[in-house]
């Protein structure tokens, strides 16, 4: 005879974070429910007959056994619509800055305020009209969500594969529950609203992946001169403690050409998290000016919040993700860490007395962050018009000890396509960002030196092949130089070693709280590899003439390139004239002296 469902279950016992309750027939896995008299929102993790392991969402101290659970039927879900932007979540998309209001710096359990403002009004601008044929994903509208975001759509639902619509609102002024359009399929009637919800483990539903092929700008010149990222792309920043992995994930929010950002800080120090929340607010963005804020979305699930929520925070993230990206923008994740995501993999698997893998984490560690990765991408989204989306990630990784060999780290690497080392030694050295140079890769660059090459500089490519050899050649000089010592180099040995220098310590150190350098615009930056280059092959003719490496250090045109960090985008040009013509004229009148002598 088949168990009734059960809509009320029983706590049988709780540990930590982790919940188990019996007379739970009819549970699906994960599925939301409420735990205890507090309704501490939990998810079904394990089902056994009609015992079920929930993981909780929220401090489970007080909970008892005999205390009632209560099923929902529905999975895990984040509320999508207009007014994501520039608000803060935590690992569930709980609203902080309201449930600070209500509840005061400690939240209180059982708070779920609303995600999204239900009286504020939005301005619909419809781009269908009665009687057109749509189908899943076709926009409907638009409303104007912020002045860096003007054209937020209103998206035909993913379960309608051809309607007609039946009935559409005049423009207008509506909140986000009022009804914008009616949908006529062949068996029902679909009423569509500004707001929808979906579940944050599973993908949003695509047409097609595309090849990767523009570049993901971000400002950072070690990254897009010689380790670049594609839109769509993924990449991995890993990194000892202190070698700079937030403030590179700060830059990155910052300055990435990206049409919205996503910013996951998953198992933060509260302190760095704090930063992020004073620091972002006061920023300009590049292009237009205006708040950076009003194009980023902050998920702060901090080091001392349940770590349940932590390892739900990236599948939220990547969720708010995709729902821009199928509106046709390019969007960044930033998930910082992903290691302390793991390590609440590791923590509900132990309380749950699975078999360990490797260093105590589940078996299934890497399947999950192939999982995540998977979800990154160029695409072509749902619709009839034919837009396109990206969703890049970039995930930092936090290997104890700085051991690039623990299993996060490399399941990580078996996946992302950039890898971004960051150095302790450099870090120590006070250069950064520390990535470095000879351990780090992009397997996007040949695809996408192509495209600058014919879209920007025809000698791009080139310019990075011949800072990557001279970096290279640096490391073998500096083998010999450790065994005989400098004077053992010859003076054009010794004019790569100082190019190399001028290379590490000009072009690829670049100071992120600083106005003028924190972000260098793509023309800065080619035009600054353009002066160290001519730098170089003029000062190569001098030394084949016989000239001493040490005459040509002393000139003020060598000296003054190390001031190209501090000249801002908008002057570089007229610096990169004067500099050119400086090294010319002086590099000039040295060859003249020497043919005299």
């Amino acid at each position: 005879m088949q168990k009734l469902e059960s809509q009320v279950g029983v706590i049988e016992k709780v540990v930590g974070p982790v919940v188990f309750a019996k007379n739970m027939t009819g549970s699906s896995m994960y599925e939301v429910v409420k735990v205890g008299k507090l309704n501490l929102i939990g998810e079904i993790i394990k089902i056994s007959g009609d015992h079920v392991v929930i993981q909780v969402y929220e401090e489970t101290t007080g909970l008892a056994p005999g205390e009632p659970v209560f099923r929902t039927g529905a999975p895990l879900s984040v509320t999508l619509g207009p007014g994501l932007l520039n608000q803060i979540f935590d690992g569930i998309q709980r609203p902080l800055e309201i449930l600070e209001r209500e509840s005061g710096f400690f939240i209180k359990r059982g708070k779920y305020p609303d995600v999204l403002s239900k009286s504020k009004k939005w301005h619909f601008i419809p781009t269908k009209k009665i009687n057109d044929y749509v189908q899943a994903g076709d926009i409907l509208g638009f409303v104007n969500e912020n002045p860096l975001l003007e054209k937020h759509g209103i998206m035909v639902p993913t379960n309608v594969k051809m309607g007609v619509i039946s009935k559409i609102v005049d423009e207008g002024d509506y909140v986000i529950e009022d009804e914008v359009a009616e949908i006529k399929t062949d068996d029902k009637l679909i009423k569509v609203n500004m707001i929808t919800k979906w579940p944050i483990r599973k993908p949003r539903p695509i047409k097609r992946r595309i090849d990767i092929f523009l570049p993901l700008i971000t400002g950072q010149r070690i990254i897009d001169g010689l380790f670049p990222i594609a839109k769509g792309g993924t990449a991995a920043i890993p990194g000892g403690f202190g070698t700079g992995k937030t403030v590179m994930q700060h830059q990155l929010s910052q300055w990435a050409d990206a049409k919205v950002i996503v910013y996951v800080g998953c198992g933060e120090r509260g302190n760095e998290m704090a930063e992020v929340l004073e620091r972002f607010p006061q920023l300009k963005d590049p292009s237009s000016g205006l708040p950076l804020m009003y194009r980023t979305i902050l998920i702060a699930n901090v080091s001392n919040m349940p770590i349940a929520a932590r390892e739900a925070s990236i599948y939220t993230g990547m969720t708010l993700a995709e729902y821009y990206r199928d509106m046709g923008y390019d969007v960044a994740l930033m998930a910082d860490s992903t290691s302390r995501w793991a390590e609440a993999l590791r923590e509900i698997s132990s309380r749950l007395e699975e078999m360990p893998g490797e260093e105590g984490y589940p078996a299934y560690l890497s399947s999950r962050i192939s999982e995540f990765y998977e979800r990154a991408g160029c695409c072509e989204v749902l619709g009839s018009d034919g837009r396109y989306g990206s969703v890049s990630v970039i995930g930092a990784v936090s290997p104890p000890g700085a051991d690039f060999s623990e299993p996060v780290t490399q399941s990580t690497l078996r996946v992302v396509k950039v890898f971004w080392a960051l150095d302790t030694a450099l870090a120590q050295k006070r250069h950064f960002p520390s990535i470095n140079w000879l351990t780090s890769y992009s397997l996007y660059k040949d695809d996408l030196n192509s495209w600058f090459d014919t879209n920007f500089a025809s000698d791009w490519s080139a310019l990075t092949k011949e800072f990557m050899q001279i970096l290279q050649q640096e490391e073998e000089l500096n083998e010999i130089v450790r065994l005989v010592g400098p004077d053992a180099l010859s003076e054009s040995q010794k004019l790569v070693m100082e190019y190399a220098k001028k290379i590490r310590e000009d072009y690829l150190m670049q100071h992120a709280y600083s106005l003028t350098d924190s972000y260098c615009s793509l023309k800065k930056n080619y035009k600054m590899m353009k002066l160290l280059s001519y730098y170089y092959t003029k000062s190569k003719e001098l030394i084949n003439s016989g000239v001493p490496l040490s005459k040509i250090s002393s000139l003020k045109s060598t000296r003054d390139l190390s001031r190209m960090q501090m000249v801002s985008n908008e002057e570089f040009d007229q610096f990169y004239i004067k500099m050119e013509e400086l090294l010319r004229m002086e590099m000039a009148s040295l060859m003249e002296e020497i043919n005299l002598e």
